[in-house]
């Protein structure tokens, strides 16, 4: 999860940072995409604005003929907006190996983006739990604004009816489930790590199983209530080109920073809808960040464990965030987005799967599904629901192992628009991919190796079952079949150690220290 995080991390940054320059690009009177007069467009451009000065001017004899041809034109148009970010704000290469030049305004971007994640993590959880309340609520302030507007809009309806409108020729492709997984993976967090590094601050009685049903149930909500935000504004671009709804949407980068920025312009005071665009993305990208981040921080802090590092914890944020700055420069060259679009392609879509799909096995057939319920029990006071039961038990490894095999089988090599990646390329991707997910097998036949028994058998016996200082933290929590017999002695390897100022203070049962993280991320 720590490898996953850590590839993300890296390149949504980037993401953030091109939003920040949309951002910043939008402090104007005229959207810089919004015409065809500037020096990086080409003859082939054909904004939807251009199309309407050039429509109203027409004399009505001519009016049938020159539309008919303007119409032609646009089906096969490059707009402004693409070429705004195609050969200004990227200055795209020809080639993934084509790094080119470094884009400075990008730089600068990752930069202020680093910063202000740094800065609103530099106390830790209790400076970013404050930052979040605000990062996760006004997006919504900004989806209501853009959502009432869209649909006053001409057109609105026909792109909400094809937003709405289930295309059933696709629901037998395994690229569409695919794509689902990884949108319910990415909106939840699921198999990033971030989950557990934020269930460890919690109290040890916290009802997760509350919180995870109203989180499960807002994100679904949330992404829904997005789509109509987007393709309300959608539909009305298509209705004034005259043209299909699916002509004019557009998915990944494509849609973010080409499609709806354009259909932006077409709105009277277009800056100040994009401002409320961009910081939406902006703050939405925070919010994520922010957990990645902290997730890194926490891991590497709670692994080394010493008094030091205990103190110097915003030592260490700054030193990743200063990594991750470093790393993240590559991207923001001539050739960065298809780097970018790799690494979201491999080393946070197929991997996320895996490590899920053998997290359910692993505890639901290794440690046991009666241990992992006692231990919920233990914590809420309640056994989970049957149907969470059944979920976790079959329902949820089955899905998501079909959805790995479909993946495998319908395979097709990444593209991004028309350009198809070198061999070379795609083998990078897969390497990300595999660098995750073999962490687990490694690590499984280390610690098969350093495990005593005579047999190999026995050796795989010992090494599925829990270390003898497993269970709660707090001698308090140890009840049921954690119950000490005995009062532990330090001979018997239990000690009291200091937890670090974030966790407030709360002592850790446990040689190694592992019980502790162990306890509170059940």
């Amino acid at each position: 999860m720590m490898v996953v995080s850590t590839y993300i991390g890296i390149y949504y940054n980037v993401v953030i940072c091109i939003a920040f320059y949309y951002f910043f690009s939008s402090m104007t009177n005229v959207l810089p995409w919004a015409y065809c007069n500037n020096p990086w467009n080409t003859p082939d451009c054909a904004g939807v604005l251009d199309a309407s000065n050039f429509t109203n001017s027409s004399r009505p004899a001519t009016l049938p003929r020159n539309l008919s041809h303007l119409l032609n034109h646009t089906l096969q148009r490059t707009s402004p907006s693409e070429e705004y970010w195609r050969l200004y704000v990227l200055k795209l290469s020809s080639d993934v190996g084509n790094f080119g030049e470094v884009r400075l305004p990008l730089l600068g971007c990752l930069g202020v983006s680093w910063v202000v994640v740094f800065l609103c993590l530099i106390r830790g959880v209790k400076s970013s739990g404050k930052v979040v309340y605000f990062t996760a609520t006004f997006p919504y302030v900004v989806l209501t604004i853009l959502f009432v507007r869209g649909v006053t809009l001409e057109g609105a309806f026909t792109g909400i009816m094809y937003y709405l409108t289930p295309q059933w020729d696709k629901i037998l492709e395994a690229k569409v489930w695919g794509d689902a997984a990884s949108q319910i993976f990415y909106s939840l967090g699921c198999a990033w790590g971030g989950l557990i590094t934020m269930a460890s601050y919690n109290k040890f009685h916290n009802n997760c199983y509350r919180d995870s049903v109203i989180i499960s149930i807002t994100n679904c909500a949330t992404s829904v209530y997005a789509g109509f935000v987007i393709f309300s504004i959608l539909g009305f671009m298509a209705n004034h080109l005259g043209v299909d709804v699916s002509r004019v949407a557009d998915h990944g980068p494509g849609l973010a920073f080409v499609a709806y920025p354009e259909a932006l312009t077409l709105l009277p005071i277009s800056p100040l809808w994009s401002l409320l665009f961009f910081f939406m993305l902006i703050l939405l990208g925070l919010g994520t960040q922010f957990c990645l981040l902290e997730t890194l921080v926490t891991a590497i802090v709670d692994e080394v464990g010493n008094e030091w590092i205990l103190q110097k914890k915003t030592y260490v944020t700054l030193a990743v965030a200063v990594a991750g700055f470093l790393l993240g420069i590559p991207l923001t060259s001539q050739a960065g987005i298809y780097w970018l679009l790799l690494m979201d392609n491999y080393a946070a879509s197929f991997s996320l799967v895996v490590i899920s799909c053998i997290m359910c096995v692993s505890i639901m057939y290794i440690y046991g599904h009666r241990n992992y319920f006692e231990d919920i029990q233990m914590m809420l006071g309640f056994p989970p629901p049957f149907f969470f039961q059944i979920c976790w038990r079959f329902v949820s490894p089955a899905i998501i192992f079909f959805i790995l095999v479909f993946t495998v089988i319908q395979y097709r090599p990444i593209t991004y628009n028309h350009y198809q990646y070198p061999g070379w390329a795609v083998a990078i991707g897969f390497l990300m991919a595999l660098s995750s997910v073999l962490c687990i097998p490694l690590y499984a036949l280390f610690q098969l190796c350093r495990t005593d028994g005579d047999t190999l058998l026995q050796r795989l016996k010992n090494a599925t079952k829990p270390s003898r200082d497993w269970g709660p933290a707090l001698l308090e929590h140890r009840t049921g079949r954690y119950a000490p017999t005995t009062a532990p002695s330090p001979e018997d390897g239990f000690e009291v150690q200091p937890l670090h100022p974030d966790k407030a203070q709360i002592p850790i049962v446990g040689s190694n220290g592992s019980s502790r993280l162990q306890d509170s991320r059940i």
